[in-house]
């Protein structure tokens, strides 16, 4: 069987999740969906970055001690997670959980054994922001191009990571689609890094300016384990690679897909350090790793630090998950950045939510009810225009969004399940059931059958359009099939019962009160 293994990266929890940490979630968990529906065993994986610098700083801002602060924001994106439906197998906190420290310790050791790491002192500029060292050319006027700020001025001794041995065969690795990074713009830059030049770079700090928060270098008391080093290993330390565990076999070793999805802002981390590290370590690389923009706010990147930081809590409840998922994966470009508003969240929602999708299986569960008692037609072999194209549309969708998704592109996939609905109300204008009732009145059978074949076509059309919706909006396919199955009807004696709205129509928040929310344009014929 096809095993899976699906990550998103671990954000920092020095603050609160924002907008920008709900894109991951919501990609991953339509992978992980949408292969599990293919039969393959999936795992994935989220969790939080706890072992940062960024975080001892913030818990001292907030004045409460790093540990309170660390599981209070943690648990805060474990709640993100499940307001989502994200379908996560397991979750690791790098600060608590049990299985993290073995893993990088041993992950620290292998590459020691390798050769791989050496004591140096180091005078260097460092990005708190990003846990990161830049050399002069690396700051356009002397700031970091990520956070804006002045990178430190730090002078210690560190462990440092040979990252030069590996330019070679991290090149030989990407090119030959070993490791495949998409978008190919992305693995273009990371050829680019590799191409002018690797430097070997630290791989720990000192426990005074990590404040003595962090994993100890095994065998240095005076040095803690750098950030990315000690984080990188999560995708490993859950699969309990410190004890040698099965799970590491299963879904690492012998798995036939690894999987990151990652922000730009991580790519070298990801498509350079990991890959090196885990040579060294002697285990196998990723097989993929899908490369997402931001998300921005007057075409600033979304942020804690920079004070635009939206509350994706607050969005949930204001205009609800399916919304939300929506917005991410139809509007969310695979390249470039996505600038978020809350109009252009409703507009979507409404115009191929509500009005498009809701409104279409709302129309056929009433025709059913109302024109056939509840009862769902039988197939008759009956043809109308446009039967065979609805048709082609259904066949065609799981083709379309399987290789949108091989590609990481989330807006291909869910225009074929728009096109699903669009092709169903082209179906209802030009199959006129309301000519067909009023003919059936009039004692037509012909009518009456073509009525039937139309009803169970649209039926059917309902049922797929909920299974190809399934790994997008989980909670909204399983309404929809719930509404348009029998078999989910059986107090009603096996019939369909009268639907309820999949989707409401959606009003800012400072609109509400002022005047009624619009109902579904129904036509009299319902």
């Amino acid at each position: 069987m096809t095993a899976i293994y699906l990550t998103t990266t671990i954000p920092y929890v020095n603050g609160r999740p924002h907008l920008g940490h709900a894109v991951e979630f919501v990609q991953a968990d339509v992978l992980a969906r949408h292969h599990r529906r293919a039969g393959a065993a999936v795992r994935l994986q989220t969790g939080t970055d706890d072992n940062s610098l960024k975080n001892v700083l913030a818990a001292k801002a907030a004045g409460v001690g790093v540990r309170e602060f660390v599981d209070s924001n943690a648990a805060a994106f474990s709640d993100l997670a499940a307001q989502l439906s994200v379908s996560a197998d397991d979750a690791i906190a790098t600060s608590s959980d049990p299985r993290h420290r073995p893993a990088v310790e041993r992950l620290w050791r292998a590459c020691e054994q390798a050769g791989d790491l050496y004591p140096k002192h180091y005078t260097g500029l460092y990005c708190v922001g990003c846990e990161q060292f830049y050399t002069e050319t690396e700051l356009p006027g002397g700031r970091c191009a990520e956070h804006g700020t002045v990178p430190q001025q730090v002078s210690e001794e560190n462990w440092f990571f040979r990252l030069t041995r590996y330019g070679d065969r991290l090149r030989s690795a990407i090119t030959s689609g070993q490791l495949r990074i998409e978008p190919a713009a992305r693995r273009n830059e990371v050829l680019g890094f590799i191409d002018g030049g690797l430097e070997d770079f630290s791989v720990s700090r000192s426990v005074g300016r990590a404040h003595g928060w962090g994993i100890p270098v095994p065998g240095d008391s005076g040095q803690v384990i750098y950030v990315w080093f000690d984080a990188l290993g999560n995708y490993i330390s859950a699969l309990d690679y410190g004890t040698g565990g099965a799970a590491l076999s299963r879904w690492w070793t012998n798995s036939t897909r690894r999987v990151h999805l990652l922000g730009k802002g991580v790519v070298r981390f990801h498509a350079v350090y990991w890959p090196a590290i885990l040579l060294s370590a002697g285990l196998p690389l990723p097989t993929e790793e899908f490369v997402h923009d931001y998300i921005t706010v007057d075409g600033a990147k979304i942020g804690k630090s920079a004070g635009n930081a939206i509350d994706v809590t607050s969005l949930i409840d204001d205009y609800g998950a399916d919304a939300l998922r929506w917005w991410l994966l139809r509007e969310v470009a695979k390249v470039g950045d996505t600038d978020f508003t809350v109009d252009r969240l409703i507009a979507r929602a409404n115009d191929e939510l509500a009005n498009g999708i809701g409104n279409l299986v709302h129309r056929v569960v009433a025709l059913v009810c109302k024109y056939r008692d509840g009862l769902v037609p039988v197939a008759n072999g009956r043809e109308l225009p446009g039967t065979r194209r609805l048709e082609r549309a259904r066949r065609q969708a799981a083709e379309l969004i399987d290789s949108a998704l091989a590609d990481g592109d989330f807006r291909q996939a869910t225009a074929a399940v728009v096109a699903i609905a669009d092709e169903a109300n082209k179906y209802i204008s030009q199959s006129e059931p309301w000519r067909l009732v009023k003919a059936e009145r009039g004692g037509d059978g012909e009518a009456a059958a073509l009525l039937d074949a139309v009803l169970a076509a649209l039926i059917e059309n309902c049922r797929e359009l909920a299974g190809h919706l399934a790994p997008f909006l989980p909670d909204a396919a399983e309404r929809i099939a719930a509404q348009c199955s029998a078999a989910n009807c059986a107090t009603s004696g096996g019939k369909l019962q009268w639907p309820t709205p999949v989707f409401t129509r959606l009003i800012p928040r400072g609109d509400r009160g002022k005047e009624p929310v619009p109902a579904y344009g129904y036509p009299d014929w319902t």
